[in-house]
């Protein structure tokens, strides 16, 4: 078999694996709003977020240390031993009767989430340097095992419950441990392992690129194009369900329009990176974030204002006051009714609608310049549901695309300390996915807006932009001064 062959159907196996890892991972979004809305578990809105979170917390956090091992070990051993060592806790679900058991069960079948580290260090090794950013994109589309989850795991609940509704949802983590055993089994049968030569054995020379400023550069970006990602991936289908009052079958489906595009255009994303460089295709990722997150921070909004309103040209006393005029010694001031307008919540840009409300009464004695009718206007904005879905699911695109182009960065810098760099790099990006929504939450209590969520959004695309940017420039000026100021004389 020749060396393509052989890394592709490495590669073909770690998306495989990845794809399914991911599933797993997302599995309690469903499978505990489930539990909950049939009142089999009676879990408080605080415990079914922790147990939402708990999965995405120690898939995250175990990824260095597990990127750790698939460089020191090779990807066949960790990966093989992963799959099968989270079946466990699958298995055990079944058995869980309490908050506590649930949690530590969540905890350890979560460990399936740093199943990315094992891939990105098993995968980048097969290939060479001009290969690794599609390689790794399409690795990386195993993210899109989250809409498995979304599509699949409703339909199997109800169906497994239909005869039995209150132990019938114990099959599903069954069946998807299951899923994991074969998998691992295809590993230990088809996957060749390999490790790199280059990589030191000492734990501390394995941990020293993590004194590099560039990988908590890279950490930052990834988690925002990877953290919020994930954290939108949850947040969307509430935000769809309070601001737009769509049922709960709809705003899963366009949660899941969000998921998909994101996860399969990460292989495209990786393939513009090998062909214009990490670099450039970050300043577009960043770029358009910066803009789609703006255009996306306007909320669904009603405002009155002080319009312009009727005055007086002269003292005198009211002698005639009707719905459309006033008259002041035979003057007649001319007043704008309020016009009854239809809603209209497919408008794209806000709506105006201006009127004035009489404030004098007959027989009054007026001065000159003096308020007869007080102006409004009121000012509304639907935000079009259709024109924010198409907004989202754009700014997850670019984010897909972005999630290549992190990680096709750390090989070229790091390319003997891949799997402990991108385990660094994925341990905070998947940080962003634990504490976005926690975030989400607390500027949605403290503002009441939904879409203050977007505006934190902007704010970290606009800090990780200017940090590249920076460090950019700063690398410019150091390796070429002369150039530099020259520039800087024509300018």
């Amino acid at each position: 078999m020749s060396n393509l062959s052989q890394s592709h159907k490495i590669l073909f196996l770690n998306t495989l694996a990845f794809t399914m890892c991911f599933a797993c991972w997302t599995l309690n979004g469903v499978l505990v709003t489930f539990l909950v809305d049939k009142g089999i578990f009676n879990f408080t809105v605080i415990e079914t977020g922790w147990l939402l979170g708990i999965p995405i917390l120690s898939g995250s956090i175990f990824r260095l240390p597990i990127g750790i091992l698939t460089d020191k070990y090779g990807g066949k051993i960790i990966f093989s031993a992963l799959l099968l060592l989270c079946s466990v806790p699958l298995f055990l679900l079944p058995f869980a009767n309490s908050f506590w058991s649930f949690a530590v069960l969540s905890f350890l079948f979560g460990l399936v989430g740093t199943s990315f580290a094992v891939g990105i260090g098993y995968t980048s090794i097969w290939y060479p340097k001009e290969w690794q950013g599609r390689a790794l994109g399409i690795f990386g589309m195993g993210n899109a095992g989250a809409a498995i989850t979304t599509f699949l795991a409703p339909t199997l609940l109800n169906a497994l419950s239909a005869k039995d509704p209150v132990n019938g949802w114990k099959m599903l983590p069954v069946i998807y441990a299951f899923t994991l055993v074969i998998i691992g089994i295809l590993f230990i049968v088809f996957a060749k392992n390999k490790t790199n030569p280059g990589v030191s054995k000492t734990i501390p020379e394995l941990m020293s690129p993590l004194k590099n400023v560039r990988v908590w550069r890279f950490g930052a970006y990834y988690f925002l194009v990877f953290g919020f990602f994930v954290a939108y991936s949850q947040w969307l289908l509430p935000n769809f369900m309070n601001v737009y009052s769509t049922t709960l079958v709809m705003g899963g489906m366009f949660a899941t329009m969000f998921s998909l595009p994101s996860g399969v255009i990460r292989a495209f994303g990786g393939y513009l990176s090998d062909k214009f460089g990490a670099r450039k295709v970050m300043y577009w990722v960043l770029g358009s974030s910066i803009v789609i997150s703006f255009l996306l921070m306007f909320p669904k909004m009603e405002i009155f204002t002080a319009g312009p309103g009727v005055m007086a040209n002269n003292n005198g006393i009211v002698t005639e006051v009707s719905a459309d005029k006033i008259v002041i010694n035979g003057k007649t001031h001319l007043v704008h009714k309020k016009e009854i307008i239809q809603d209209h919540d497919n408008s794209i840009f806000p709506e105006k609608n201006s009127w004035q409300e009489i404030i004098v009464k007959q027989n009054q004695e007026v001065k000159k310049k003096e308020l007869l009718a007080q102006g409004v206007t009121q000012i509304k904005f639907s935000a079009n549901i259709w024109v924010y879905l198409v907004l989202v699911i754009l700014i997850g695109i670019s984010w897909g695309i972005g999630k290549a182009a992190v990680y096709k960065h750390i090989p070229e810098y790091f390319p003997n300390e891949v799997g402990v760099v991108g385990g660094m790099v994925g341990l905070i990006g998947g940080l962003g996915g634990f504490f976005g929504p926690i975030i989400f939450g607390y500027l949605l209590d403290y503002t009441g807006l939904w879409t203050s969520s977007w505006i934190f959004i902007f704010i970290v695309s606009v800090l990780c932009l200017l940090w590249m940017h920076r460090t950019i420039i700063s690398a410019m000026r150091s390796k070429s001064p002369d150039f530099t100021r020259e520039i800087e004389e024509i300018n």
